[in-house]
């Protein structure tokens, strides 16, 4: 590796056309695209890759969220270094944008550039968003109050049942007050090769779980939400048996294309945490 440059491939997750960073390091991957549109009954067509091509499992979109796309990317891209973000959401050098700018302003100046990923990868093997802290909750705890803490249970279920070693980890991860989320990152080819592998047996273990309620659409995403947490949980178990060390992991900021309008997440987290009422959108 150190002596060739790395070649490094980030997916764009995007369910819709969007302004696309122009930089090659990207390329734009429309998720869940094995699904017709609600209002047309048709299947769209934005001009970008699809996951539904090759070994995929686009139809898994409305559950398994942006992972369609990491799983469409592991199976069917060739990378030294393999990434996922999303249309929204972006690694960045930059810590804020002071002075809003259009989206394609920040997709050409704040967003991570090709020709920065590959000094990165020479100095790193994973790279992920810089950690959200929740400070007054513990990671179950906030999943438990916005979502549903049986989702979590039987995830550690399986994992004691089909990776106990990593047992450990699932619990010492579950009482962090933050983490590495949004399913994020940039990686090493055999790494991410290993996570993957471990991330879809656990959900597809979850995929067997028969007594599961009937959620709303916006809660039966949890697929994808429990990936943000247990990723984690995988990456705790790299640092303690030796596999990556801290320094290998490279931490950076996180930039948003739209503004986030905190006084309702703000709110909506306090109506979560003190009078029981779960989340039904993002924000």
């Amino acid at each position: 590796m150190a002596n060739s440059t790395p070649r490094i491939k980030v997916i764009v997750a995007t369910h819709k056309e969007y302004p696309m960073p122009g930089d090659g390091l990207y390329m734009p991957l429309h998720v869940g695209a094995s699904i017709p549109d609600a209002a047309t009954g048709k299947l769209n067509d934005f001009g970008y890759a699809k996951d539904c091509t090759g070994d995929n499992i686009s139809e898994k979109n409305p559950q398994y969220c942006e992972l369609t796309g990491l799983y469409w990317a592991w199976k069917n891209v060739p990378a030294d270094y393999l990434g996922l973000v999303h249309y929204r959401r972006y690694f960045s050098r930059y810590r804020s944008i002071v002075k809003r700018k259009h989206i394609e302003e920040i997709l050409n100046e704040k967003i991570l550039t090709g020709s920065q990923a590959t000094a990165l990868a020479e100095q790193c093997k994973i790279i992920v968003p810089e950690k959200r802290e929740y400070f007054i909750e513990t990671l179950y705890t906030h999943y438990a109050h916005t979502h549903y803490a049986e989702h979590l249970d039987e995830i550690r279920e399986i994992v004691s049942r089909v990776y106990p070693d990593y047992l450990e980890s699932f619990d010492d991860v579950m009482k962090h007050t933050g983490g590495y989320m949004f399913n994020m990152m940039i990686m090493e080819r055999s790494l991410l090769d290993q996570y993957c592998t471990w991330l879809f047996t656990i959900l597809g273990e979850l995929e067997k779980w028969t007594d599961r309620p009937n959620y709303s659409f916006y809660q039966g995403r949890f697929f994808g939400r429990v990936a943000e947490i247990i990723f984690n949980v995988w990456l705790d178990y790299q640092i303690k048996t030796g596999v990556v060390t801290k320094n290998d992991i490279k931490e950076l900021p996180c930039i948003l294309t739209e503004k986030v309008n905190w006084l309702k997440k703000i709110f909506a987290f306090l109506q979560a945490k003190f009078l029981h009422k779960k989340y039904e959108k993002s924000f």
